[in-house]
């Protein structure tokens, strides 16, 4: 399935902590895609390129209304991110 970014799309970077992620997030604030909310594990409550990072997707959908998902973790850890975004019914 194709995701195409328009004006509504509220952006959750999973893995913004990492080196991609937080290059990545910040490329796509600078062209302005919203960005509402990071995920990295044991880093919820503190921010990254300027975006609050959440423990886990559940939260920081709940909290942000993130509509979509993009994914910048390890390949060991990137089974369990997909599923758990598919559990929070993201894109």
């Amino acid at each position: 399935m194709s995701i195409l970014v328009d004006k509504s799309t509220r952006l959750l970077v999973q893995g913004i902590t990492g080196r991609e992620g937080s290059f990545h997030a910040q490329q796509m604030r600078d062209y302005g895609t919203k960005v509402v909310a990071g995920v990295t594990p044991g880093k919820g409550g503190t921010k990254c390129a300027g975006v609050p990072v959440f423990d886990t997707v559940e939260q920081a959908v709940r909290e942000t209304r993130a509509n979509a998902s993009v994914i910048f973790v390890p390949p060991p850890f990137a089974a369990d991110a997909i599923l758990e975004a598919i559990d929070a019914e993201l894109p």
